[in-house]
């Protein structure tokens, strides 16, 4: 399969990139490198999907990550989204998957189930931009699926848990935290697992761990022998987890805790770079 690849220098495009061509697809990577910019139409004439990951942002941050140019966020990410899901269809491209978020849920009640068709009510901008593309993505009657996915954590050189990790094995006091992760070799699967479906559902959630950063810490204890005091415990009773019923039909199966302390060595070395 020839699949034209946005956002291939990010943490989720970079797993996307690699395991696409591990699979023995041809990969056109969309980004800066090749002059590809968000709001640019492509000709994609001759490839059979489209998997768009990039996004414009604050470095570090998603929600929030117009900073103090809503505008031009809005304009870049949801425009540009627009601009290129209209290329891949007037080139012919009949399979577009769409990295979106959970963030698309971040309105709803904590106690509300939220399923894989569950209908978006975002509460943020970042929010918003993912909804309102995933509105037009299934508008165009194309095999178009968003993926919603939750946090993405995995090895690199920009891995989100840097900082956390430098603080910890400082000494510094860290705040308790609780979240959803999922680590990027397992989205990429799921991706490439929705492109071989006949008829791809719409959306899909795709989440895996529930991570207390207690947890976390006390396997980067274990590994590196810090006496740094870890964090206590959240409260995880309010946490909205995603069910990922439509990717589990289709036989995927996330790595889990297993996968986590598999990836942590790489994510601790400096030298590391995947």
């Amino acid at each position: 399969m020839r699949i034209a690849l946005t956002g291939a220098s990010g943490i989720v495009g970079g797993f996307a990139l690699r395991a696409a061509r591990a699979a023995g697809h041809e990969v056109t990577v969309l980004d800066r490198s090749n002059g590809y910019l968000l709001g640019d139409a492509p000709d994609l004439s001759g490839h059979d999907a489209l998997i768009h990951c990039a996004f414009a942002h604050r470095p570090g941050r998603y929600r929030g990550g117009e900073g103090d140019d809503p505008e031009g966020f809005r304009r870049a990410n949801l425009d540009g989204t627009i601009r290129l899901f209209d290329a891949a269809a007037g080139s012919g491209l009949r399979r577009i998957l769409f990295l979106s978020s959970r963030a698309v849920h971040d309105g709803h009640p904590r106690h509300v189930e939220l399923t894989d068709d569950f209908p978006a009510r975002p509460a943020n901008l970042y929010g918003e931009v993912k909804a309102l593309a995933e509105e037009y993505l299934r508008g165009l009657g194309l095999h178009g699926t968003a993926i919603r996915a939750t946090g993405v954590y995995g090895p690199g050189p920009r891995h989100k848990w840097r900082s956390l990790f430098a603080d910890y094995l400082a000494g510094i006091r860290i705040a308790p935290r609780a979240g959803t992760e999922l680590h990027g070799k397992d989205l990429a699967d799921a991706m490439l697992l929705l492109l071989e479906q006949e008829t791809p559902p719409s959306s899909v959630n795709a989440s895996d761990l529930i991570l207390d950063r207690h947890d976390l810490l006390a396997e980067v204890r274990r590994l590196t022998g810090s006496t740094s005091p870890l964090p206590p415990r959240t409260d995880i009773s309010a946490l909205r987890v995603l069910k990922c019923d439509r990717l589990a039909a289709m036989g995927w199966q996330p790595g889990g805790m297993e996968l986590l302390r598999a990836s942590l060595p790489a994510m601790l070395d400096p030298k590391a770079h995947l």
